[in-house]
């Protein structure tokens, strides 16, 4: 069908005017092909934009994946243009990053230049020496830091955490940090908030209360027990 319509096309196209002189195909080779220009050497993208909140590690979320700004932009809101290959972000019509697209799910794509001075000094920590510097304070620290980079689905995602309890371990006496991990592992909140938390709180000087032993049924005739439906 298109290869009829194609041909009948071609006919109508060259058929003459009834009232003016020329046809379809004479305009155009007249008007339009002199101002026709080459086409561009890439083909075009369709982007898609939408709009992000920069979270206080100056990331965004963008499809399942964390994109750096620079930390200035920290809760403010911006632009998120993106293609099948880069996405770019703008804050006030102003672009203030560009990245490569990522394919992984849950990847952080990080512009070093984005990352305050103080984070920047601090890259040459790898994770063994976060755990490292972990153990220097005791064995339950040491177990939240491992603990809390193996929980995230970026390696990153848990350094800065981990950095976090390192500065609470300039701020606080090496013992103080240690009862405040041992509190973290027993209530389940492993991370630098709850540490935090534990410490303004004055919550590592307090008795951590054991768990509560379930209570026992009492015996009783009128109490079947499994055997009875077997």
């Amino acid at each position: 069908m298109n290869r009829a319509i194609g041909e009948l096309l071609d006919k109508l196209n060259q058929r003459p005017f009834k009232k003016r002189e020329g046809s379809r195909c004479s305009l155009f080779e007249q008007l339009d092909r002199p101002a026709l220009r080459p086409l561009p050497l890439e083909r075009f993208d369709l982007a898609e934009w939408s709009q992000a909140t920069v979270n206080i590690d100056y990331h965004i979320q963008f499809d399942k994946s964390f994109y750096s700004v620079p930390y200035q932009l920290t809760r403010q809101t911006v632009e998120v243009r993106a293609t099948p290959k880069t996405v770019e972000i703008f804050h006030q019509g102003k672009r203030v990053a560009s990245h490569v697209r990522t394919a992984k799910p849950y990847a952080a794509v990080s512009d070093n230049e984005h990352r305050p001075a103080a984070h920047r000094a601090h890259l040459d920590w790898p994770p063994s020496r976060l755990v490292q510097w972990a153990a220097t304070v005791g064995t339950r620290t040491q177990e939240v830091v491992e603990k809390i980079l193996q929980a995230q689905p970026h390696p990153e995602m848990g350094y800065r955490s981990c950095l976090g309890i390192i500065r609470l371990g300039q701020r606080y006496p090496a013992a103080r940090v240690e009862a405040a991990a041992e509190r973290a592992l027993a209530t389940g909140a492993v991370s630098y908030r709850s540490m935090d938390s534990i410490l303004r709180h004055n919550l590592d000087q307090q008795p951590i209360n054991p768990p509560s032993t379930p209570r026992s049924v009492p015996e009783h005739d009128n109490i079947r027990g499994a055997a009875y439906f077997e």
